[in-house]
């Protein structure tokens, strides 16, 4: 990687020539200020770029990253923020690209079964679109709301639909994307089936901008699913619940759309932040949400009576069947704004993100029980349960200084981040590696560290691209 270089008057002369004044924010602290941290952990893992872009269209974008890259000014490609790896973070200063002002939905081409959207659409406005006209795009987080389709496919975010539709790889057709040298060039498109050399396309998704940046995405869409219900299970501890997600996809003969995981700690703060009472909350250890979805309420019935039984056996307190949308809604809203709601009592809860075979779930669970005992630090944890994707989310005792719990924080994260991968996982199952679990990454994935290693030095040989991320 070469030495970076400042950013002169002469450079910010010519990215207004490119974008007009409106485009470029310099030397204006409180406005760069909010581009300088993501959801990761504000104060703690927070760095000023010296000049914010806003493009508009691709062409934009590949004139800047032609004069970054002879100049050697590090770029850092930024969608809403929302992350919780520090990617968007501009750890090196320099430029940062918000997609805000590309938010368009180009296309929803309903022969093909595919929309085309710039990098800065909403999640939500795009699964708003595609509904209306009888189509649904499964690939969306639980940030549907604040998430750009953008910072989805760098991070190759997951979210509750894994288990039936899988991430979003598994929803990305191709992208026109700028090199780093400024060419633009587009992987995949339409298409389904490519098997002409290596898939370039699932090698971008997940590279958290540190490859190239995206200015169009191919997504598959589905017909809209039938009809939802929504279960929630009460059980007596963590174990019990956890214990019970293998057998209730076995036994229910069905696979749910999700399969949600979330500790009696973060639904009594969770109730409080977004006032709902739960059954049985002041009981249950832990609670399970499952959804199914089915072509009419008798084949729903079917299944939620089977699911039902199911977790009756497995020592489940009660079944609650939500089978109206403010029902579901009171559910959903306690694990959809699962970290608020914690934050809300101790904003400085950083949340970690690590994926283990669904088997190994009630070990890793055992694992963060006694991390928890040893540090004597409350960690409530919520997760996809079905894909053994958890979020363990430690909390600052009162007594804690801040620069002390910032490092006490990351040891605990690690310590689980490592056993998870020790068991088969790995330390990030959706949010990322960013700069935060970079040495992570190349504890537990040598060689494939090495690998993506010399990818990177061969598509972006000066280093400009989001530097410090991943390696």
């Amino acid at each position: 990687m070469a030495e970076f270089a400042k950013i002169t008057s002469r450079v910010i002369a010519e990215f207004e020539k490119i974008l007009g004044n409106n485009g470029v924010i310099f030397n204006d602290k409180d406005t760069l200020e909010n581009y300088a941290h993501d959801e990761t952990g504000g104060e703690y893992y927070s760095h000023m770029p010296d000049v914010v872009l806003k493009p508009e269209n691709t062409e934009q974008i590949s004139k800047i990253l032609k004069i970054a890259n002879a100049e050697c000014i590090p770029i850092t490609p930024r969608g809403a923020g929302s992350g919780l790896a520090g990617a968007s973070v501009p750890i090196f200063g320099g430029v940062v690209i918000s997609f805000e002002k590309m938010n368009k939905i180009l296309e929803v081409d309903k022969t093909n079964l595919v929309a085309v959207a710039e990098p800065g659409v909403v999640t939500n406005d795009l699964c708003r679109k595609v509904s209306e006209l009888g189509l649904y795009y499964a690939g969306y987080p639980m940030s549907v709301e604040t998430s750009f389709i953008g910072g989805n496919v760098a991070t190759n975010a997951g979210g509750s639909k894994v288990i039936k539709y899988g991430n979003t790889a598994h929803h990305v057709l191709g992208m026109e994307a700028v090199l780093p040298d400024g060419e633009i060039v587009q992987f995949g498109g339409k298409r389904r089936k490519d098997s002409s050399g290596y898939d370039i396309t699932r090698l971008m998704v997940g590279s958290e901008g540190t490859l190239a940046v995206f200015t169009k995405i191919f997504l598959n869409l589905i017909p809209l699913p039938g009809k939802t219900v929504d279960l929630l299970a009460p059980f007596g501890d963590i174990y019990t619940a956890i214990s019970n997600v293998g057998p209730l996809i076995a036994e229910s003969k069905t696979l749910p759309s999700a399969v949600e995981f979330i500790d009696n700690t973060s639904v009594i703060l969770g109730s409080k932040y977004n006032n709902i009472t739960l059954p049985f909350q002041e009981k249950a250890g832990a609670y399970l949400i499952i959804q199914y979805e089915g072509r009419d309420k008798a084949e729903l019935e079917s299944i939620y009576e089977k699911a039902g039984k199911a977790l009756i056996d497995g020592k489940a307190m009660d079944v609650f069947v939500a089978d109206n949308r403010t029902n579901s809604e009171k559910i959903w809203r306690i694990r959809r704004n699962w970290l608020e709601g914690i934050k809300a009592f101790e904003p400085h809860t950083p949340t970690g993100d690590v994926v283990v075979p669904t088997s190994e779930i009630p070990q890793i669970m055992e694992c963060i029980s006694e991390i928890s005992k040893e540090y004597k630090v409350q960690i409530p944890v919520a997760g996809h349960a079905a894909d053994g994707n958890l979020h363990p989310a430690p909390m600052k005792p009162k007594s804690m200084e801040l620069e002390d719990w910032k490092n006490l924080s990351e040891e605990i994260l690690s310590k689980i981040a490592i056993k998870a991968a020790q068991m088969g996982g790995a330390v990030s199952g959706e949010h990322g590696i960013g700069f935060v679990k970079k040495e992570l990454l190349k504890k537990t994935k040598s060689k494939q560290y090495e690998i993506m290693k010399s990818l990177k030095d061969a598509i972006d040989p000066n280093g400009i691209m989001n530097p410090g991320k991943l390696f």
